[in-house]
């Protein structure tokens, strides 16, 4: 018995990466909230579950249209929240900065922070990145309050990026990492444990 097959195609080598393509599409369009696992697989023609296999939730997704060269979470939660939350400004950004600073690494980040530049995909940093990757560090400290730390703590870090790697800013831009994390630990580590107005 002849004839076409019907439904949503099945798993294929190009299947990863459809999704990966509708993914991209659907967090730059409708931000993180409005993005679901169905809507990807329906953008990508496949179904919802073959999207689950390959990439797992809905955060792991987000991730990996992000294309980031490693998995933020899987350094900075154990990293940060390691010691409590007394030194976790330190922490975070000699994490952060020794990620920045490799070389092998720098190329593909400047290239997704400067497509987060973009205004259409201005909303994957408050509806995706934030809560996905900066939210769980703030909860795994137990610090009160991380839905308004961790938006203060991100100011810093992005603005930090933005100076020192993208626009490459003196004294910035050449400034030891030890320096860096001298000069912004203090106002960090205020903003997640300090009184907030």
């Amino acid at each position: 018995m002849s004839g076409s097959r019907r439904g949503r195609r099945p798993g294929a080598p190009d299947t990863r990466a459809a999704i990966l393509v509708a993914a991209r599409s659907r967090f730059a369009e409708h931000g993180y909230a409005g993005t679901t696992i169905r809507a990807v697989a329906t953008d990508a023609g496949v179904d919802a579950a073959l999207v689950h296999h390959y990439f797992g939730t809905k955060d792991d997704l987000f991730l990996a249209a992000l294309a980031l060269p490693v998995d933020p979470r899987a350094l900075l939660v154990p990293a940060v929240t390691g010691g409590g939350p007394e030194g976790a400004a330190e922490r975070l950004l000699t994490t952060f900065l020794g990620v920045w600073d490799d070389p092998e690494l720098q190329p593909a980040l400047l290239t997704i922070v400067r497509g987060l530049m973009d205004p259409a995909a201005a909303r994957l940093v408050s509806e995706g990145f934030l809560p996905v990757v900066l939210g769980p560090v703030g909860q795994a400290l137990g610090i009160d309050r991380p839905e308004h730390r961790m938006p203060l703590v991100a100011s810093q870090v992005f603005g930090l990026i933005l100076l020192r790697y993208l626009l490459e800013v003196e004294p910035l831009a050449s400034m030891p990492a030890e320096q860096l994390v001298a000069t912004y630990a203090p106002t960090i580590q205020r903003y997640l444990t300090g009184p907030l107005p």
